[in-house]
């Protein structure tokens, strides 16, 4: 979008990455299914296929719909230029893989979601690419490692279940001075909550499926940062095949039309039930960066623009067997591995976000078992907090 007033992030989510004439006049996006693209003119095919010129040929590459996506969510982040990928795993994974080198060492934090985890303490050493984890709100560890030479610090801010938060700025102040890359996962927080660009990162990542698309009907994953970063992303990820289909992408778009409608609703449903468990007799703690009592709330302030739909809390009977037997009694809430849906999604992190990981692993990342991960969905707030109360009496 070329004006000189950049537009609201409510009017980007609809409008941005959809300037280009679209086919027959259509106001939509059209989903693309072609896998390859002809040409009649062998030079022009030649140009583009050497990147030397705008168009598609294969797919596996490009594509017009998928194109729009990441256009989109390019802008939304601010960023210079942007590659997608078939799941928010493979924008992970992809763009550790893409940049690090046997010998390289990478300095992260020890809350990051336990997929992610797992590419740490399990696939990266065996590349002999060294990994450093840090205690994730102690910033001086973090600095103090970073500060001895890394190739890249990878951060995550809220963290996926614990809600802990990491001052992206200082960090990212701390890496410039050793020439590492900064990469954030925005998955949580969604350029609407969070700029990381801005913060001085230079690559934002996501899970597309989650709060980006925001109704759990398509994957996808996106890295945005500076270009010549991103050509590298994309290059391996356009060889190892990890590509975003068109049907996904077109729903994406669909979803992101509403982006800053949503995440507004959940900003401030979310705050009124974690001030709500907060209160309850059956909760021994909740984690919400927008509550008062939260480690990281006065940083949470000062880069983030709302708090966020998800929260976790621990129950007072702080078991596995309780909150198992706590979940089926929500009414407005599916116990399901997916998060930052339309609908209210709830479950421990046992069996979503580090269900790749054994009760000891999760043990020493200082997850409780008896820990519940809560995305708050567009339903209507009274309602929530109602289910929630209504549930929790089994504990008297």
């Amino acid at each position: 979008m070329s004006h000189d007033k950049t537009p609201g992030e409510g009017t980007m989510a609809v409008w941005a990455g959809e300037e280009e004439p679209l086919w027959e006049g259509a106001t939509q996006v059209p989903v693309v299914h072609s896998v390859s693209f002809g040409y009649d003119d062998l030079d022009k095919w030649l140009e583009i296929g050497q990147g030397k010129a705008q168009g598609h040929i294969y797919s596996r590459n490009t594509n017009p719909t998928v194109r729009a996506f990441e256009n989109k969510i390019r802008q939304l982040e601010g960023a210079a230029s942007a590659t997608s990928f078939a799941s928010g795993m493979a924008a992970i994974s992809n763009t550790l893989f893409a940049l690090l080198s046997p010998g390289d060492r990478i300095v992260s934090i020890k809350d990051s979601y336990g997929g992610t985890n797992k590419i740490f303490i399990e696939f990266l050493p065996r590349f002999n690419i060294e990994v450093t984890l840090c205690n994730t709100t102690d910033h001086e560890a973090i600095e103090k490692a970073v500060s001895s030479g890394c190739k890249m610090l990878y951060l995550e801010s809220p963290t996926n279940p614990t809600m802990k938060i990491v001052d992206i700025a200082r960090l990212s102040n701390a890496a410039r001075r050793v020439g590492a890359l900064v990469v954030v996962d925005n998955t949580f927080a969604t350029p609407i909550n969070q700029k990381p660009l801005e913060l001085g990162a230079d690559m934002v990542l996501h899970s597309a499926t989650k709060f980006l698309g925001g109704h759990a009907d398509a994957l996808g994953g996106v890295v945005c940062g500076r270009k010549d970063l991103i050509d590298q992303v994309y290059h391996y990820r356009e060889i190892n095949g990890a590509t975003l289909h068109p049907m996904s992408a077109y729903l994406l778009l669909r979803g992101m039309k509403t982006l800053e409608l949503r995440i507004q609703r959940q900003n401030e449903s979310a705050l009124r039930i974690a001030q709500h468990l907060e209160s309850h007799p059956a909760i021994a703690r909740v984690f919400y960066p927008g509550l008062p009592s939260h480690e990281g709330h006065p940083i949470a302030r000062k880069q983030m623009r709302g708090f966020g739909g998800m929260m976790s809390f621990m129950l007072k009977e702080n078991t596995l067997e309780a909150v198992s037997r706590f979940i089926p009694r929500l009414r407005f809430a599916h116990a399901a591995a997916n998060l930052g849906a339309v609908e209210t999604i709830v479950g421990p992190p046992a069996t979503t976000s580090h269900v790749e990981c054994t009760q000891e692993e999760r043990a020493k990342l200082g997850i409780p078992e008896g820990l519940i991960r809560y995305s708050t969905g567009i339903e209507n707030a009274e309602d929530l907090i109602a289910d929630l109360a209504q549930a929790l009496d089994i504990f008297g």
